[in-house]
């Protein structure tokens, strides 16, 4: 594509870079986004990508602006309390670059309707706060061949991986089954850092940006944790399952399932 004046500029750190320059950031412009969940982690994504330039950004959620959001959901400000978060998002993602298109979704998905959406994307960024949902991603991803970042938080704690469906571990292959209801503390529960989640939401950007160009090696195969109290950072391998139910050699999913909704420290 061609750039102004003004775009060279604004572009102008990612253009400099000999891994992206212009080629890269005609990818960037050209990549479609999904963004599920307006939280913790959706926020700063959403910011990044915007600031990026990814051209067309979705962003998912039902939900409304809570005084309590606040402290961790920095695309919310004081004067959008009891707004869509959707449209409170897009309107923080449009003021810092003008160049995306962004598509919001007021609504919860479910196996009805998550196919649907997602298939209009490139890659998915989990931001999601509860255990079916993200297990419904990671099914959807899956049988529609879509890359996706998931990504969780709990009191001081992050956790993050990449799934490429047919070449690395998907969600499943570690965690099989959403665990039982109340069975892991919520951050009203258990209370999260708020910087935590920009922590965990820009590498989840990251992750995107490196999608949509081409380079450096996503978080693959790998379950990327860290602590901030130390500040310890820890990979740990993961493997493509055979027995995987829904992308091993003989799946024993085949139709999606919406799950019992429980709120879970994942946003």
């Amino acid at each position: 594509m061609e750039y102004s004046i003004e775009q060279l500029e604004r572009y102008s750190r990612h253009i400099i870079l000999q891994e992206v320059g212009v080629e890269g950031q005609d990818k960037i412009a050209a990549a479609r986004v999904l963004i599920v969940g307006a939280g913790g982690l959706g926020c700063p994504a959403a910011l990044y990508l915007a600031a990026a330039g990814i051209g067309t950004i979705g962003i998912v959620d039902g939900d409304t602006v809570d005084l309590s959001n606040l402290q961790r959901q920095i695309a919310h400000h004081t004067k959008d309390v009891g707004r869509e978060k959707v449209l409170s998002a897009a309107e923080k993602m449009t003021a810092i670059n003008p160049d995306v298109q962004v598509r919001t979704y007021q609504m919860l998905l479910c196996a009805d309707n998550i196919r649907d959406v997602i298939r209009e994307y490139d890659f998915v960024i989990d931001g999601t706060d509860n255990f079916p949902t993200k297990f419904l991603v990671n099914d959807a991803c899956v049988m529609e061949s879509i890359p996706f970042s998931h990504g969780g938080i709990l009191r001081f704690d992050g956790q993050t991986t990449t799934v490429v469906p047919g070449q690395s571990a998907c969600y499943r292959c570690t965690f099989r089954q959403p665990p039982p209801p109340d069975a892991v503390p919520t951050c009203s529960q258990a209370g999260v850092l708020g910087a935590i989640a920009g922590m965990l939401g820009t590498i989840q950007a990251a992750e995107a940006l490196k999608h949509a160009t081409g380079i450096g090696q996503l978080l693959t195969d790998t379950l990327l944790s860290f602590n901030a109290l130390n500040m310890s950072f820890r990979r740990v391998p993961l493997r493509r399952q055979e027995n995987c139910p829904i992308c091993g050699t003989a799946p024993t999913i085949t139709e999606l399932v919406d799950y019992q909704q429980t709120a879970c420290a994942l946003r």
